[in-house]
C-alpha cells in the first residue's frame, strides 16, 4: 500500500507562511526535501464525543472530506456529526507521494541530506518535521 501522510491545517498554514512548502493546485511540495504529494482535504478523527459506539469505525483514522460527506458528515471546525455520533476532529490535508520513495531518491543528489541519508519516506518526513515544528 502507498504511504500517505496527514498534514494538520495549523502546521500546513505555518509552513506556507514560512515558505517551507509550495502549493500548486492539488500538489504540495516540501521545498527542502523536493518531495511532492497529491493532496486532498481531510480530517483526523480523534474520538467519539457523544458517548455513542463508533459505528462508522472512524476513531484514530484519517479520512477525506469527500468520503465523510458521502457518509452524511457535517464538519465544522474541530467537530463532526454523523447521525447520532459526534466526533472531535482535526482538519487538514491527506497527502500521497507522487512517485515512489526509490524514484524520489534517484532524482536527488547523493549526500544532499548530510551524514544521515533517509532510507524511507518516514525518515525523510521526520527530518523535515524536526526542523519545522
Amino acid at each position: 500500500m502507498q504511504n500517505r501522510v496527514f498534514f494538520p491545517q495549523a502546521a500546513f498554514d505555518q509552513w506556507l507562511v514560512d515558505g517551507a512548502i509550495d502549493l500548486r493546485g492539488a500538489e504540495l511540495t516540501i521545498l527542502a526535501l523536493g518531495r511532492k504529494y497529491r493532496i486532498a482535504e481531510a480530517v483526523r478523527v480523534l474520538r467519539e464525543a457523544a458517548g455513542q459506539p463508533d459505528v462508522h469505525d472512524l476513531m484514530g483514522r484519517v479520512k477525506t472530506k469527500v468520503y465523510l460527506e458521502a457518509l452524511g458528515a457535517e464538519i465544522l471546525e474541530g467537530s463532526m456529526i454523523i447521525g447520532d455520533n459526534a466526533y472531535d476532529v482535526v482538519g487538514g490535508w491527506l497527502g500521497a507521494p507522487t512517485v515512489s520513495f526509490a524514484e524520489h531518491k534517484r532524482t536527488r543528489s547523493s549526500g544532499e541530506f548530510g551524514a544521515e541519508e533517509p532510507g524511507t519516506d518516514e525518515d525523510l518526513l521526520a527530518k523535515f518535521l524536526l526542523k519545522n515544528l
